[in-house]
Order: structure tokens, then sequence, then C-alpha cells
């Protein structure tokens, strides 16, 4: 869905239930930088048909939000096609971690003969690993031509968690540091973590995005929509804080 004039969402990748996933893209001039590549080859393959539908002849460049295979399987396909693919360092995945994910989202298909015949793989079918092959390790900004599109490092939900925030236009692109009506997945970190994401959220939140593109969930338009969303995750954390567990 078009957002702005430079920017794009895809929401609604399927992933193991009741988990969907969101992407986007925004474009310059000169570039077009995808945000997060999705969860499977197939979605990758989704994403760039638009990103090169809509800006034909720019340079493509993509960016993972986060170190979870439901936001960067779709490394592989990109880099195939010679595409850089920037993210934190800390984004190593293999191909058991990969296979595992395959053998969750398959144990979930309800027919029993579909289950044994392997159904559930067909959706990860060409998906490989493949991790980010530019390091981001400080906040930058990316030129795109005319544009400019400025990343955020985010820590909290994972350590590479970051932001795309794109201010001519409003939009913060936020992986998961930022979801919409699932509950946050707390899982990756601990207290020290959910401080560091609570942090983040304040950040966000002073930068009043006009449009949120959540890691899952639907796109967020407005401080209706976007401030009670971010309230609704810091109570989370602190419930967790209080409480000492996810």
């Amino acid at each position: 869905m078009r957002l702005t004039a430079h920017c794009h969402a895809l929401a609604g990748f399927a992933y193991v239930p009741p988990w969907s996933v969101n992407a986007g893209f925004v474009w310059g001039e000169r570039r077009t930088l995808i945000v997060d590549t999705g969860p499977s080859a197939q979605a990758a393959a989704t994403i760039l048909g638009y990103a090169e539908a809509t800006r034909p002849g720019n340079t493509i460049l993509a960016i993972d939000t986060e170190r979870h295979l439901d936001h960067i399987a779709g490394n592989h396909l990109l880099r195939a096609c010679g595409i850089d693919v920037w993210g934190h360092p800390s984004i190593r995945r293999t191909d058991a971690e990969l296979a595992s994910d395959v053998a969750a989202y398959s144990a979930c298909v309800a027919d029993c003969l579909r289950r044994g015949e392997g159904e559930g793989r067909i959706p990860f079918l060409g998906t490989r690993i493949a991790d980010p092959n530019v390091a981001v390790e400080r906040e930058r900004t990316i030129d795109l031509g005319g544009l400019v599109a400025e990343v955020l490092l985010t820590p909290g939900h994972t350590p590479a968690n970051l932001v795309v925030w794109v201010a001519a236009e409003g939009v913060a692109y936020t992986g998961d540091t930022i979801v919409s009506d699932y509950h946050p997945n707390l899982e990756s970190g601990g207290p020290a973590e959910w401080r560091r994401w609570l942090e983040a959220l304040d950040r966000l939140e002073a930068l009043a995005p006009a449009f949120v593109v959540p890691g899952h969930g639907r796109i967020l338009h407005g401080p209706g929509e976007v401030g009670p969303e971010i309230e609704r995750i810091r109570r989370c954390l602190h419930e967790a804080l209080g409480a000492g567990r996810s």
C-alpha cells in the first residue's frame, strides 16, 4: 500500500500462526530502500517486484530491522540478484534455524494428509539463509536521491533491532520495536533489554510519526493509532519488569 509519495508498506505475509509479518520500501530519485525482506524467498520476490515496478531503474538496497527469520529469510533471493543487504553485525543465522521455523509452520497444517505430504514446506521453496553483507554498527543516513532515510539503532526486542525513519514523509518502519494488536514478543531478552526497549519507544514517540509500519499487525496512521499502541507495548514491558519474567 502507498502511504505517502515515496513510502510504501507490504503487509500480512503469512508466518507461523497467528503471526503475519510486514515489510516496505521507500524510494528517492536514484535509490530504493527495501525494509525487511520477508519470511521466504517468495515473499522477497513479491517485495522486490513492487519496488522495481514503482521506481524502474533505481538502484535497490535492503536493510534488516532485526535478526528473526520472519523479517530476513528473503535475504538470499536479493543477494542472488546482487542487491546489498544491510543489517546489524549480530545477525548470524543458520540452516538448522531455518529448518526449525519451517517445521513449526508445517506443524500448524490441520489436515493430516497435507501435513504428511509436507505441504507446509511449500511457502518456503527456494528459501536459503543469507546474512546481511553490509554491517550497520552505528546510526547513519542513507541518501536515496532527494530523500534521506535515517537508520536508528533501537535494541530491545533483539540487540539487532533498528528503525528506518523517513522524516520528510513522517514514516517510521519500526520492525518489532512496535507491533500492533499482537502481544509483543519479549522472549529474546530480559530486564536489561526491556529497559532499552522502553527507551526506544520513548524515542519513537518523540518523533511523532504520521505513519508507523510495525513488524506485525495493521499499519498505524496518526497519533490516535500510533500513541495508544506505543503505550500498550510500554505497559507490557513494565508488567514484565515488575514480574521479572516475560
